[in-house]
Formats: C-alpha cells, structure tokens, sequence
C-alpha cells in the first residue's frame, strides 16, 4: 500500500513536470516569449514563432521521447537484454541508409532532398528493413538469433551508408552528418498528419501488449504455460518497435540513449517490472526527458543537436543504475 502512494505520487510529480517542461519549452529559447502572445489574436511575430515553430517542436519531443523510451522497454523484455534499445533490431539504420541514399547519391545526379523527400526515403528504407526482420521472425525460433540478425542488418546498412559517404561530395555529406545528428525542429505542422498516425498506431500495440510482456518478463516457457501466443506476440512487438522507433528516426533522425536509459530509470524510481506500471511511466520520463533536452538545446544562439544532449543525460543515467544496484553509491 504504502509502495503504490509511492508511485502515484511520483506519478503526479512526472505530469505536473511535463506540463511545466512543455510551456517553458514554448516560451524560454533564444528569444524568451510570453505565453499571452499564445492566445494574442493580433498575430504577431511571436505568436507566429510559438505556434509555427515552437508548438510542433514541443509535440515532437513529446512524441519521441514517448516512442522511444516504449519501443526500448519492449525490447528489453523481449531479448531479457538490459542493453537492448530500439535501434538494436537496425530499423534506425535502415531510415539512415534511406535518407543516405537520397542525400548522397542523389546529389550525384543532380537531385536535390526537400524535407518531405528525406522523410520518405527513411521511412522507405526504415520499412524495408522492419519487413526483412519481420519476415526472419517467422523462421527464426531463438531471440538470442533473431537479435544477431538485427544487428547484422544493422550493420549491413551502416556499412553501405560508408561506402556512400566515401564517395560523397562534400556539401551531401555535411547535409548527412546534419541529419545523423538528430533534431525535432524538422517536423513541422504539414508533416505531423503523417508522424502522428505512425505513433498513435505503435504505441497502441503496445499499450495492448501489456499483458503478453508481463509474461514474457520469466522467460519463453513461461510465457507458453499462460497460454501466450509467444511468435505472435514477438511479431506484434516487432512491429510496434518499428513504427515507433524508425518513424521517429525517419521523421528525427537518430535520437541516442533515450530508449536505452529511460526504461532503467523507471524501473528504478518505481521498484518494479510490471508492465502496467512501467510502460506508461517510461512513457513520461522519456516525454520529460527530450522536452528538457530541447529546452537546454534551444538557450543556445546555435541550437545543440539533441542527440547529443539526450546522450549526456542518458550515459550519466545508466552508469548511476548499475553503481546503485551494485551498491556502489
């Protein structure tokens, strides 16, 4: 009883600090806004600048803060892999080669990449990927095999992305190394209509897998004693994943550590395993997590990459739960 008091008082705690992230991040950046300019319907200059750039930037890091830290907690069940993320299956690579074959080879013939042509291109190549290891799936009994796949598909793409930049000019590969950063300023109101159906549908299997991940939490034979359907509930995992993870990578480009620290840290916070609690709490901590990367991002004149930030919260996160199980601190 007095465990859950606990955590819905952290609960409550994670909301009021998302609601609190996500004005400061509409109103503090390089130029520090009030949010009376929100609702000013002379249209000013400001309220241009919260509605059209900050609002769906603010949306955008909630989104992927949400799908990344779900899609690394059900990969982390899924391989009993404390180092599992969502990237790990190589559906980020494959929307990293996509927008490479665009950008680089493109300019090659003359054809240059709009926003829209390089969302398309990673999510084509994101796709191509998630059917090839949906497919394996079918065929491949071991996680531990299925795992090595994904890797090796993953490095497949980042091999040929090599090969691409070897022959690049230079101008395409700035544009690409731009892009591999990561940023959420990207999406904007004329792209959400594509993003959010791509994320709704994600995190609706997962919000349904709940229970199947439960059971997976004790290993494969147990999953099976309870009655779960064990290959399918892999694929819809799978599936999820890679709306989740390559949309948001298609859509912002590689996000690093989010997936992978976030669900640690719930598990910390909360003291437990269970789906029903951790799910929807890595979703807040991931949704607080990259609205406070980007509010940090955008105090600067030359806005840092957000990957980069969410990396320096994320390793920080993951050393400090592993000295903490161990003791250490």
């Amino acid at each position: 009883m007095e465990n859950k008091k606990r955590q819905i008082g952290l609960t409550c705690a994670l909301l009021l600090l998302l609601l609190v992230l996500f004005f400061s991040d509409l109103c503090f950046g390089s130029v520090n806004i009030s949010l009376r300019e929100l609702f000013d319907t002379s249209g000013g200059i400001d309220r241009q600048i919260l509605l059209d750039l900050r609002l769906p930037r603010a949306l955008t890091a909630v989104m992927a803060g949400i799908g990344l830290s779900v899609s690394g907690l059900m990969m982390q069940t899924l391989f009993r892999n404390p180092l599992a993320g969502p990237y790990i299956l190589g559906v980020s690579s494959g929307a990293t080669l996509g927008v490479g074959v665009l950008v680089m080879c493109g300019t090659l013939i003359g054809f240059a990449a709009s926003n829209l042509l390089t969302i398309l291109f990673a999510i084509a190549g994101a796709t191509l990927v998630l059917l090839l290891v949906l497919w394996i799936s079918y065929r491949v009994e071991s996680q531990v095999s299925l795992l090595i796949i994904g890797m090796m598909l993953g490095s497949i793409a980042g091999a040929l992305v090599n090969v691409m930049q070897n022959f690049a000019n230079p101008d395409a590969l700035k544009l690409f190394i731009v892009w591999s950063l990561g940023s959420l300023s990207s999406v904007t109101w004329s792209e959400m209509p594509f993003l959010v159906p791509i994320f709704a549908g994600g995190l609706l299997i997962a919000l349904l897998l709940i229970k199947p991940l439960n059971g997976l939490l004790l290993g494969e034979n147990y999953a099976l004693g309870l009655g779960i359907n064990v290959r399918r509930v892999r694929l819809m995992i799978i599936l999820s994943t890679g709306l989740l993870a390559g949309g948001i990578t298609a859509f912002c480009g590689p996000i690093a550590f989010v997936g992978v620290a976030v669900p640690h840290l719930a598990r910390g916070l909360f003291g437990t395993s269970n789906h029903r609690v951790v799910l929807p709490q890595s979703a807040l901590l991931g949704a607080d997590l990259l609205l406070l990367c980007d509010l940090l991002s955008n105090q600067f004149v030359y806005p840092l990459p957000i990957s980069t930030l969410s990396a320096l919260f994320g390793a920080p996160i993951i050393i400090w739960i592993i000295c903490r199980k161990s003791n250490k601190i």
